[in-house]
């Protein structure tokens, strides 16, 4: 019997995936269980990626990318933060902004170590933690505070071992935004402790109603502290797409470079003169942010319309978490009752944080309006018949 490695054997399986490949097993399913947009990119930017195959652009690229790519990100963090950073030793092009995650975490934990991590939360970041011998320790926000992370929280959560606090904002799958004055204390507790800060922003360009959402590595001595992770995905519906980045401190830089040499070589080189055209060409993406607005305000309004649910109106990101409380069901009878009987597929909220988010179902509104306007009308059906 072959032998399977610890560090593999316990990562479990994500529960978003086995409800979305159930769901692919059904006829009729409005799929509302991945982050992944409908929408189509940029025109400019998908011409530019068939450009590049046409033109043979189809080999191997640098370790960290394209150079002309890493001045294009770091001249567009300028812009959107005001922030300066090198492109040559303080940026790096990864297979997807989940490809630079996995790099920071190998590349900072040690086993034995704690990464603070605040629920709800992305599935990913605790898998790959406990993979590499380190504790993942979990900081709950509330629903009554609209999900929005408290410092007093993280710091009630550090200890000796603390490497790595996880920030997620925007956050999946909550939609919320961490307030600047939480990061300001955040970072003064980085500072006073010694622990850096992976702070994930993929959904930073879909945030609404004139809202903001702030970086922590602007705030002062954060920038050597902090990992920034971003890419296309979001921003430019480009989820297959696969590039992503990370902006980190260049010793760091270079050793996830010298990793990602042994894992992947470089990501795909047509997605990253997509992603040249995306960042430097005269890209108008205000369409995504405002198809998914407007989808937020149908979801809102329609959850709102039936009875025992309810949800916030999410500042930012594509999700919703459904508050399923008043019915009770626990959330995973829920969404498994809804798709088999209802063919609506969702994801139950204790997925994302444990039995503190049992009252909650995730709400993915990636489809277009008449496919919400069907899943409401589905989910108001099954709720009068519980």
């Amino acid at each position: 019997m072959m032998h399977i490695a610890e560090r593999v054997d316990c990562v479990l399986p994500s529960p978003p995936r086995a409800i979305f490949d159930k769901a692919c097993k059904l006829t009729d399913v409005v799929d509302l269980t991945l982050g992944d947009p409908d929408l189509p990119p940029p025109l400019n930017v998908r011409e530019a990626a068939c450009r590049a195959i046409m033109a043979g652009k189809t080999r191997y690229s640098a370790n960290a990318g394209l150079p002309a790519l890493r001045r294009a990100i770091a001249m567009d963090y300028r812009r959107t933060t005001g922030r300066e950073v090198d492109p040559d030793s303080q940026v790096i092009v990864t297979v997807g902004a989940m490809e630079a995650s996995f790099l920071a975490l190998y590349s900072t934990v040690e086993p034995g170590d704690e990464v603070v991590i605040h629920a709800p939360y992305w599935i990913n970041y605790s898998q790959v933690v406990r993979s590499l011998g380190a504790t993942p320790v979990f900081v709950n926000t509330r629903p009554e505070q609209n999900f929005e992370l408290q410092a007093a929280d993280v710091e009630a959560a550090l200890s000796p071992k603390t490497r790595l606090v996880v920030l997620n904002s925007p956050n999946n799958p909550s939609g919320a935004i961490i307030p600047r004055q939480t990061l300001e204390r955040i970072a003064d507790l980085s500072r006073e402790r010694g622990f850096a800060v992976l702070s994930d922003e993929i959904y930073d360009s879909l945030v609404y109603d004139g809202q903001k959402s702030d970086s922590i590595a602007v705030l002062p001595g954060m920038g050597e502290r902090t990992i920034v992770v971003n890419g296309l995905s979001k921003r430019f519906a480009m989820t297959g797409w696969r590039l992503g980045w990370a902006i980190a401190p260049a010793e760091l830089v270079s050793q996830m470079t010298k990793m990602q040499e042994n894992i992947v070589a470089c990501a795909p080189l047509p997605a990253q003169h997509a992603a040249i055209e995306a960042l430097e060409g005269d890209t108008d993406n205000s369409y995504i942010r405002d198809e998914f607005q407007h989808r937020r305000d149908v979801i809102y309004q329609g959850i709102h319309a039936i009875p025992k649910l309810s949800c916030l109106k999410t500042p930012a990101t594509f999700y919703t978490l459904v508050d399923i409380r008043k019915t009770g069901l626990k959330d995973y009878d829920f969404v498994m009752r809804l798709l088999e009987e209802k063919r609506v597929a969702m994801v139950h909220g204790s997925a994302y944080g444990g039995p503190d988010y049992d009252g909650f179902v995730r709400l993915a509104f990636t489809m277009k309006e008449e496919r919400l306007m069907l899943a409401l009308e589905r989910i108001a059906d099954f709720v009068q018949s519980l």
